[in-house]
């Protein structure tokens, strides 16, 4: 994130380094895990230094002193803003083909492992009459 342990030390994390949409619900995650209640695989995003968004995956855990009474939460995060970042370039590329096959000048199909019709395009719509929520299967 860019920020030294001086510049965190103090501070209130979801306050300080969340984004708005999610304090909350990071709160939330930090207040069961003081009552032993962890949280695994939490995604949310936070802010670097610089300002950038940072996606991580949080594992919370209670921490206790000697006697097992809670004094705080350890949290072990990792950095999944690449693989955020891929998927939503997955998404992004798939919906540019599926508007590439609908406004396709020919017409295109697909047919799933089964046999059942899982592609009609407008195409195919216009030149069979049968619309695409007819053929799908």
């Amino acid at each position: 994130t860019g920020f030294e342990k001086a510049d965190v030390l103090g501070r209130v994390l979801a306050e300080d380094f969340i984004t708005p949409e999610f304090r909350d619900s990071v709160k939330q995650v930090l207040d069961n895990a003081l009552e032993g209640k962890g949280t695994d695989n939490f995604e949310f995003p936070l802010f670097s230094q610089s300002g950038k968004k940072v996606e991580v995956l949080l594992n919370a855990t209670t921490r206790v002193d000697a006697n097992g009474h809670p004094i705080g939460v350890i949290g072990v995060g990792q950095d999944i803003t690449e693989r955020k970042d891929a998927e939503e370039e997955v998404i992004r590329l798939a919906s540019d083909l599926q508007r590439l096959i609908d406004s396709a000048n020919a017409p295109i199909l697909g047919v799933d492992q089964a046999g059942r019709v899982s592609e009609w395009n407008s195409n195919l719509s216009t030149i069979t009459g049968y619309s695409k929520q007819e053929v799908l299967g």
